[in-house]
């Protein structure tokens, strides 16, 4: 059934308004207890992609190109053999030869950078699609302002062809989005050896079918890393905390055979990663002035699910959600981000905006893989357990003259976090406007985490608990030129507005800690059991109630 819609000049809104959940708000978040269980609902998919009969593609550019160079080639050997040519007459002809060549080339070059012309019906992209996989790739030139409606998928959940040659998808204010009624497939998937270029595209409601959850809660799984949460109930019930902050986490992985089985799925997205899209291991993505809208994942990358090597230039992810990581992007392979944004996303257990790997308690864990971010916006995403903005789990990130404001977190890091033997740059980025009803605001470091932090601002963050700015747990932070300033530990029980550490290794190294505010003393930095390197060019000033009185771990330096 073809899906024709005749130059569709009715445009969808590049993103839904935010529907803001006020997570700090909901009930039961005050104990921070069960914060999250989904059951899991039924899997539901589509009928197969159409096939590729029908569709004519010409082959005669390669065909001409090699006709004319093998006639050229005959044409001058019989020159050569009989010698009857006049030298100049045969001169004139190779001219003239040459020219006629050179115009014939620069048509084909034309045609080829313009690409094949897919009219507006889903069943010609399908199909187009298809046919550029059975002839080594191919650049097609989709329709303007027009919407390709998908309603049906493959059996593995895809709504368009898996991506396996080399393809360009070139829109101009194109729009590719699963109908509401549909059953649940994401948009695009790029497999092993695949190579997908978009450009100008909107990609939009994707969703992956349900998964269940099987008793993950986040802050079962933050517990792995850090006894935060522990820690804030002995608080709120008038127990001494500082003890089970001490206490190594858990750290513990509880496995069935049937959760072995599904965590092998998870290793390279399985059909429930990547609402809009799904990059395989082995497989490349590049999107260029793309809008990724309005996704839904039901286990990692609402937006999409990164496995393989995917860049994203000028590109907008927005308004997509994961039950599990990465609500806007979730990656374990090679991930670039520049002159993007990524805004008003939401994940359960972490990484409401991105997450570089996933941790479980009956999966097996997804390490992070790379990921470089620079010169782009992590603004107003969301997660009911850690990392706000940006996660890290056992990867290795750098961020360079970004944004990372306006996130929420319920557990810790409302900013930014990081767990495990992970590894963090931040160059020129402000951690700003961030919060938690946890610990660390702005940033969160635990267990074997480490990050240096160069030439950047953590300003105006804020925690219920401990760290408005900064939190550590058995963690090391390096803060070299920067500023940690104006953040707020605001709960009854708050501590270390600026800084709160437990057992890690921080050192301020030309850094100003300042203007920060707790409810109890210090204002400025606790630290307990850590080793704090204040040099003579860095100041703990202004903070209150204190700077440093009150910490159970003397801060060099500090005065008052």
């Amino acid at each position: 059934m073809s899906n024709y819609v005749a130059k569709n000049n009715a445009a969808e809104p590049e993103a839904a308004p935010k529907r803001r959940r006020k997570l700090w708000l909901a009930s039961g978040i005050a104990g921070l207890t069960g914060v999250v269980s989904i059951a899991a609902v039924g899997v539901a998919t589509g009928a197969g992609a159409v096939g590729s009969e029908g569709l004519r593609w010409s082959t005669a550019q390669q065909v001409s190109k090699d006709g004319d160079r093998g006639a050229a080639e005959r044409e001058e050997h019989q020159g050569k053999k009989d010698g009857e040519e006049h030298q100049g007459k045969k001169g004139g002809e190779e001219h003239q030869g040459k020219k006629g060549g050179e115009e014939h080339q620069g048509r084909e070059d034309e045609r080829e950078h313009r690409g094949k012309e897919v009219p507006c019906d889903s069943d010609k992209l399908i199909q187009a699609i298809i046919f550029a996989n059975e002839n080594h790739g191919g650049v097609l030139e989709l329709a303007k302002d027009c919407t390709y409606r998908l309603t049906r998928s493959d059996e593995h959940g895809n709504g368009l062809p898996v991506i396996k040659e080399n393809i360009v998808l070139k829109g101009h204010e194109t729009k590719i989005v699963r109908d509401a009624t549909a059953h649940h497939f994401r948009i695009l998937t790029v497999g092993r050896g695949g190579h997908l270029t978009a450009k100008g595209l909107t990609i939009k409601g994707g969703q992956t079918a349900h998964h269940s959850l099987h008793g993950e809660a986040a802050d079962a799984v933050w517990s792995r890393f850090s006894n935060s949460v522990e820690a804030t109930k002995a608080a709120q019930a008038g127990q001494e905390y500082v003890p089970l902050l001490q206490a190594k986490p858990k750290g513990e992985v509880l496995k069935s055979a049937k959760a072995e089985t599904e965590a092998a799925t998870l290793l390279d997205g399985g059909s429930h990663a990547g609402g809009g899209v799904l990059v395989h291991a082995g497989g490349t993505a590049k999107f260029e002035e793309t809008h990724i809208l309005g996704n839904q994942a039901s286990s990692l990358g609402g937006g999409i699910a990164n496995f393989g090597r995917t860049s994203l230039h000028r590109t907008t992810v927005a308004d997509n959600t994961a039950f599990f990581f990465g609500g806007g992007i979730f990656n374990a392979g090679v991930l670039q981000v520049s002159d993007s944004r990524v805004i008003n996303n939401d994940a359960i257990i972490g990484g409401g905006g991105i997450a570089n790997g996933a941790a479980f308690i009956f999966h097996r864990d997804v390490d992070g893989g790379t990921t470089w971010i620079e010169k782009t916006e992590i603004t107003r995403n969301e997660t009911l357990g850690f990392g706000g903005g940006l996660l890290d789990i056992e990867g290795t990130s750098a961020v360079k003259h970004s944004k990372i404001a306006d996130n929420t977190a319920a557990l810790a890091g409302g900013g930014v976090a990081s767990a495990g033997d992970s590894n963090f740059e931040l160059t020129h980025v402000e951690i700003a406007g961030n919060s938690t009803i946890g610990v660390g605001g702005g940033l969160a470091l635990a267990l074997g985490a480490i990050a240096n932090v160069e030439e950047s601002k953590i300003v105006a963050n804020k925690a219920g608990f401990f760290g408005g700015g900064v939190f550590t747990a058995i963690a090391e932070a390096t803060f070299r030129k920067s500023e940690i300033s104006g953040n707020r530990a605001v709960g009854p029980l708050g501590v270390g507005g600026g800084i709160f550490t437990v057992l890690s290794e921080i050192d301020l190294d030309k850094t100003r800690v300042a203007h920060n505010f707790a409810t109890r003393r210090p204002g400025g930095v606790f630290s307990f059991l850590s080793d704090v390197d204040v040099d003579d060019k860095s100041a703990i000033t202004a903070n209150k109630p204190t700077n440093c009185e009150g910490t159970l771990t003397r801060v060099p330096r500090c005065f008052g």
